[in-house]
This record gives C-alpha cells, sequence and structure tokens, in this order.
C-alpha cells in the first residue's frame, strides 16, 4: 500500500448528499437495485442519527488510529469520515476528541470498520458514528496509512466523494457518478410508497395494492376451507 494523502479530490455535491441522507438507507438502497448496502454489521453507536455526507476516505493499520489524525486535515463541511483497517481489527480507534475536532470542521458522522468508544459522550455530543463493533481497547499513533484513497467495507468499494447515507438501518454507500440516478430514483420511490401508504390506511390489503393476488396460483398456493384440510389431512 502506498502511505499516501490525496488531497482535494472531487465530491458529489452537498444538497445531493443531504437529500439522499434524508431518504434514507434503506429507501436509497431499495430505489438503486439492492446495491451499496455495507450489510448489518455496521451499527449506530446512538439510535435516530441519519446523515447524508460526501466521503473522506482513511486507511489504517489494526490498533492504530495514526491516520485518522492525517485525514482530519482533509475534511470538509458536509464530509463523512470513512475508516477501513488493512486488516480485521475491532479496536476502538475513534471516540469523543475526534469527534469534537471534526464537528468543529462541519463532519456529519463516521463510519468505522473497526470500533468506537465513548458512546455515552458520543450520545450527548449527537456526533453520528457507525461501526462494526464498541470497543474501550485504545491503539498507538506508529504506522502510516492512507487517505482519499479508494477503500472496501462490508464488500462495497467507497471512494472519496462518494455519498455515504446512514440512519439506524444501517449504512449504504452511492458512488459520485450515480448519484443523478439515485436521486431520480429514490424520489419515485418515496411517491409510490405515498401512494401505497394512503392505501393501507384505507383498509386495502398488500395482495391488491401490490397486484400479487392474481399471481398467487403462479407460486402454487390455493385456498381450502378448514373441512376440506381436515379431511385431506387425516382430521376426524
Amino acid at each position: 500500500m502506498r502511505t499516501v494523502v490525496v488531497t482535494d479530490p472531487p465530491r458529489a455535491d452537498i444538497g445531493d448528499a443531504e437529500t439522499l441522507g434524508g431518504y434514507g438507507a434503506a429507501t436509497v438502497h431499495e430505489a438503486l437495485g439492492r446495491v451499496g448496502y455495507l450489510g448489518p454489521e455496521y451499527r449506530p453507536a446512538w439510535p435516530g442519527a441519519r446523515v447524508g455526507g460526501t466521503a473522506v476516505t482513511v486507511v489504517c493499520w489494526p490498533g492504530d488510529n495514526l491516520m485518522i489524525h492525517v485525514a482530519v486535515e482533509q475534511c470538509r463541511p458536509g464530509d463523512v469520515l470513512v475508516v477501513a483497517t488493512n486488516s480485521p481489527s475491532t479496536d476502538g480507534l475513534f471516540g469523543e476528541l475526534f469527534a469534537t475536532a471534526l464537528a468543529q470542521r462541519g463532519v456529519r458522522g463516521v463510519v468505522l470498520a473497526c470500533g468506537v468508544r465513548d458512546v455515552a459522550e458520543l450520545r450527548e455530543m449527537q456526533f453520528p458514528v457507525w461501526s462494526r463493533a464498541v470497543s474501550a481497547q485504545g491503539t498507538v499513533k506508529a504506522t502510516a496509512g492512507a487517505v482519499n484513497v479508494p477503500v472496501v467495507l462490508g464488500g462495497q468499494t467507497i471512494r472519496p466523494g462518494d455519498v455515504v447515507v446512514a440512519d439506524d438501518d444501517g449504512v449504504m454507500v452511492v458512488p459520485r457518478a450515480d448519484v443523478p440516478r439515485a436521486l431520480t430514483a429514490s424520489r419515485a420511490r418515496v411517491e409510490k410508497e405515498t401512494t401505497n401508504r394512503a392505501a393501507f390506511v384505507e383498509g386495502k390489503l398488500g395482495l391488491d395494492v401490490y397486484g400479487l393476488r392474481q399471481r398467487l396460483p403462479e407460486f402454487g398456493i390455493e385456498y381450502v376451507s378448514y373441512e376440506e384440510y381436515r379431511k385431506e389431512n387425516g382430521g376426524d
């Protein structure tokens, strides 16, 4: 790995990132065809957080947060810091002091492939963090990594400037070039769900709203009365 800090990479429009963050991870994930989700391992440090921002990426060594210190300088308002490690680690590389420094720079949150600590303080600060673990395990600052290079979290490649959407449902990434499609598809999905919600409030069933009823025979589903079922299964 080249130990490099890439400065000023192109970023997605921050307004677009905010809009996608408002739609939420599940909606954007579904709208894009169920791609970009980091998986259920990435959980919020405290409930209720919701962000949409542009990625600043970091590669650290396990148990070593030197490169997070380096990365803070590269962060701008609206960014989300995304931290990978070059081999699996659950150590607590990030805590309240880092959050204080990032909040001062207008950073919206952090996604960690490792562990987080100082959860009570982060909750009090209302600084959003998603991670694979909560761990009090401390770290050193001894080994160089990289900033603003492509990283892989949860099987998803995240490049600097991509949009990160995160909330209670998890974390997903939208490639910078795919943001226009994500906006259009997410808006359409929200409009459709609004229509469906109104139908459910009226008492309609999903079988009819989604046009499933006429398809049930295709799945081999048949309706039988209780008496028929009892006789077929040897009931008395």
